[in-house]
């Protein structure tokens, strides 16, 4: 999610561009956006903007994944504005479910898109400093967060020791971090959920029915259901606050402004 809408504004480099700010700390893959970029360049420059190659990177990734696949569409422009400071309008993990609604609902997503989207965590890594604080002194007793099912906790600590590397990478889903599946809805089901955003989905009794939906009991049958709508959930986000036309501009190199 950009802060400016779906405009490009992540792949800035720069002190305090959008990608500096805590949230996005985490964020890989900068490179393969790039390189799709310098070939685009080589055989139509100035035609495909960053922003429509991002969000036609994500799609691809899915679909790599074993996941679904849908038709971006674009026409995107890209944004002249990238600043970490924006950023405090992303989600974070440390939100309540009624943050994560009102950062979503405030850029037109509703419940349905939210748990939808937060299904991407299906596939990826997280670093430990972003879920360490879970693991020990969570209720400043000293005891863990008491929604993290107890064979799983031992498991976290072990990866993330209390003084250890907070940069160490941890697959956002246990059980398949490279396989676009429903699997992180039954983590978040059974208290094995990563990011404590993500565990909190089961606590609220409105997101808590749709992790219930994608979990599914019936194998197979439900997890057609997230492949569908996923997509959907994902072109809505990626028409959010688009600019288009002769707006703004397409960028040569997609770390700079031209």
């Amino acid at each position: 999610m950009h802060a400016q809408g779906c405009d490009g504004s992540i792949l800035i480099a720069g002190a305090s561009a959008e990608k500096t700010a805590r949230p996005n700390a985490g964020l890989r893959g900068f490179e393969v956006i790039d390189d799709a970029k310098s070939q685009l360049e080589g055989l139509c420059p100035g035609v495909v903007s960053c922003a429509d190659i991002l969000a036609l990177a994500a799609r691809d990734a899915v679909d790599l994944s074993g996941g679904p696949s849908w038709g971006v569409p674009t026409g995107r422009r890209d944004g002249r504005i990238s600043s970490s400071a924006e950023a405090s309008s992303l989600p974070t993990p440390l939100d309540p479910v009624p943050t994560q609604r009102q950062k979503f609902a405030s850029k037109g997503l509703d419940d349905h898109d939210l748990v939808t989207l937060v299904g991407a965590h299906t596939i990826g890594q997280t670093d430990c400093l972003f879920f360490q604080y879970r693991l020990y002194n969570f209720t400043s007793t000293g005891n863990s967060d008491p929604s993290i099912n107890q064979a799983f906790l031992a498991q976290l600590q072990s990866t993330c020791p209390k003084m250890g590397d907070g940069s160490k990478r941890v697959a956002l889903d246990k059980d398949s971090q490279f396989k676009f599946d429903i699997s992180f809805f039954k983590n978040v089901r059974d208290g094995n959920g990563i990011l404590e955003s993500d565990q909190r989905l089961w606590g609220d009794s409105s997101t808590r029915r749709i992790v219930e939906n994608y979990a599914g009991s019936i194998r197979g049958l439900l997890g057609l259901r997230f492949d569908f709508e996923f997509p959907k959930a994902m072109i809505k986000m990626s028409s959010i606050e688009v600019k288009t036309g002769t707006q703004e501009e397409i960028r040569k190199i997609c770390s700079k402004f031209n």
